[in-house]
């Protein structure tokens, strides 16, 4: 999956601007992406993880 229909669905599964990391995980194995693809993303584009269900964020 390109970089830009990644970061369309995670645009898509927002919640008051931040990504929920139930969400990540759920993007990540829907799109069969590494969980840190995600997360690189997000850094880039500076949108929060929250929830998460390591404490990394």
């Amino acid at each position: 999956m390109e970089k830009n229909e990644l970061l369309q669905k995670i645009r898509e599964n927002l919640a008051e601007g931040k990504l929920p990391c139930d969400r990540a995980y759920q993007i990540a194995s829907e799109y069969d992406v590494k969980l840190w693809e995600i997360g690189k993303i997000c850094d880039e584009e500076k949108i929060k993880i929250t929830g998460c269900q390591l404490g990394c964020f």
